[in-house]
């Protein structure tokens, strides 16, 4: 079976190889999981669950909540969304909601109507460096 596509990877010269492809001119609702790198260039509405990579091409409408290791947006995307290693919003995106991540890059010319929320993944009952549990 050949390779669909190959995309840089974020913040990287190096290709990755797509897993799946949701091409321009198509449409989908529902829940997607998956393993790699998957690229949406057409309208997505649902729920996305990944450890990898998701990148929202330019021209994609994507609505809905998302956890991933790694986003990367091109498109629009309205809703939630989680990713555990960072979120890339490169121009000429238009992202509202809340985003949740460790590392996080806007582009000028990026449109973001929300929220950022940074998260290491540290947990918060944990306390904080220095502090004393003695009174």
């Amino acid at each position: 079976m050949a390779m669909l596509q190959e995309v840089a990877a974020p913040g990287s010269q190096k290709s990755e190889p797509l897993n799946a492809l949701l091409g321009k001119g198509s449409s989908f609702e529902g829940k997607l999981l998956f393993e790699g790198n998957v690229r949406i260039d057409g309208k997505f509405t649902g729920e996305i669950i990944s450890t990898d990579t998701l990148i929202i091409g330019e021209g994609a409408e994507v609505k809905g909540e998302i956890q991933v290791g790694t986003l990367v947006i091109v498109g629009d995307y309205n809703g939630n969304a989680k990713a555990i290693k960072s979120i890339e919003l490169r121009s000429p995106a238009k992202v509202r909601g809340a985003l949740t991540t460790a590392s996080i890059m806007i582009e000028r010319g990026v449109f973001f109507d929300g929220t950022c929320k940074m998260d290491t993944g540290t947990s918060p009952s944990a306390p904080p460096a220095g502090a004393s549990s003695k009174k």
